[in-house]
């Protein structure tokens, strides 16, 4: 643990808090990742994080780690809950431990706190200081911020694509346009995800299984890898049940706007949970808004997508997408082969989709493009 003669700056030592909340990174969803950090006389005397949801929190593994005195400081990366969920209020057990200040990166959103934790402490004499690296902890609990701000889960699209922006050729086939190591990058995404989105088409045609094949050793945690929600969108429930995605354990949800029953019974039968949802006017494929808001509700942070040119076109059409992550390999598939997104037909320059470029990094011999739409 760090020692020093001299003073640190609270931005020191909440950074230091965040990189321990990275360490349920892939693991806490549906709850937020949270790091504590607690300091005595500028010496970190108890470190602690949220690992996997039912667990303790930051705060508790913080205090468990070492013996806390009484004046120390917390450094918290979230506003410590007020409610009684799965376990018991953090705010009074930090009460009881009087500290002389505790520092906290952002309000916790969830409108089950949202201040309230923050003014107990201060009811009980305690300094309260928040929003030190306020942009970093949005940053780490994006999902988690979308679900509880916009009532939707924060959306990411990933796609590999050709230099002359080709997903697939002219007659579907895409494996593999992107390298090993993007792939593997691909896994992480998935790992950090609450579910993975895509459609019944892609399952039909590529035969995925949309599952995280990385180990607990391989994400750096100690808990079980887990496994994201498959979420399969078949407006007219074409699937069977034979396909590769049910041969393999964990969560399948198939949104549908079908309401016979007989039809869902196949897919029930390999353990799909089959759920019927409204149509998108004027047509008779899911309402992908609603889906979202369903989502939500369901308690899914984070998605992540693969799917075609429609599914991709559709949801950012409807503004629905947060997140692009492109993988640009270097090589060319012609104008005959698909394209990243429909859109249908643009006939003025004003009304094209802009983006701002987050990031762009060589992954292998890719290239990672990761943008945020900007929507009007």
């Amino acid at each position: 643990m760090p020692q020093s003669s001299h003073q640190f700056p609270h931005q020191y030592w909440m950074a230091k808090a965040l990189q321990l909340a990275r360490h349920g990174f892939y693991s806490t969803a549906p709850n937020p990742r949270v790091g504590c950090l607690v300091v005595k006389q500028n010496i970190c005397v108890g470190e602690g994080w949220h690992e996997y949801p039912g667990g303790p929190h930051a705060e508790i593994n913080a205090i468990k780690s070492q013996s806390i005195e009484s004046g120390s400081c917390f450094y918290i990366t979230l506003e410590p809950c007020f409610h009684q969920g799965k376990t018991p209020p953090c705010v009074d057990t930090l009460i009881e431990l009087k500290p002389s200040c505790v520092v906290i990166a952002m309000q916790d959103p969830n409108p089950l706190v949202a201040g309230k934790g923050i003014a107990k402490l201060k009811e009980a004499g305690i300094e309260v200081i928040c929003g030190v690296l306020e942009a970093d902890a949005r940053q780490l609990n994006v999902g988690f911020i979308s679900r509880m701000e916009q009532k939707r889960p924060f959306l990411r699209v990933k796609m590999a694509t050709s230099l002359d922006g080709r997903t697939a050729l002219a007659n579907g086939v895409s494996q593999w346009i992107s390298g090993e190591s993007a792939r593997l990058d691909v896994q992480r995404l998935r790992a950090s995800s609450s579910a993975i989105l895509t459609t019944a088409r892609t399952v039909q045609e590529d035969h995925p299984l949309m599952n995280v094949r990385l180990s607990s050793a391989d994400l750096g945690q100690t808990v079980d890898v887990r496994q994201p929600i498959r979420i399969i969108i078949d407006s007219q429930l074409c699937l069977t049940g034979n396909e590769t995605i049910f041969a393999i354990p964990g969560q399948v949800w198939v949104i549908t706007t079908n309401t016979n029953k007989e039809a869902h019974e196949p897919l029930m039968q390999v353990g799909a949970e089959v759920i019927v949802l409204s149509r998108a006017e004027k047509t008779e494929r899911v309402d992908l808004c609603q889906l979202m808001q369903y989502l939500a509700f369901r308690e899914i942070n984070e998605i992540h997508t693969e799917c075609g040119q429609g599914l991709a076109g559709a949801l950012l059409s409807q503004q629905l997408v947060d997140e692009v992550v492109l993988y640009l390999a270097p090589c060319f598939l012609g104008n005959q082969a698909q394209g990243l997104f429909d859109l249908g037909e643009i006939a003025q320059m004003e009304d094209r989709v802009n983006c701002h470029i987050s990031d762009v990094r060589a992954i292998g011999k890719d290239i990672r493009l990761t943008l945020t739409p900007e929507y009007l």
